[in-house]
């Protein structure tokens, strides 16, 4: 008998195809509505004017405009609002 365990093998190589996670618009691009504007895991972006939070927590527009980012002080310090200025 050996005193020491084996290495034995792995059965799962874990090759797995990425999830294609992360921002799909970024600021000032022209979206319409219903684009998705970022597909995560959580709310690391939370939704702003003209946008909605998804099931999977994707962010939509709800209107056709422009993109745009705010990062937030005081009370919700260190959060990200994505919202959509509507084009005229």
């Amino acid at each position: 008998m050996s005193k020491v365990a084996g290495g034995g093998s792995v059965t799962i190589s874990g090759n797995i195809a990425g999830k294609r996670l992360g921002i799909k618009k970024y600021a000032d691009e022209a979206v319409k509505a219903g684009n998705i504007l970022v597909k995560q895991r959580g709310t690391v972006f939370h939704p702003g004017r003209n946008t909605y939070l998804s099931k999977d927590f994707s962010i939509h527009a709800k209107v056709d405009g422009k993109v745009a980012f705010r990062k937030m002080s005081g009370f919700k310090r260190g959060k990200f609002y994505i919202d959509v200025v509507e084009s005229k």
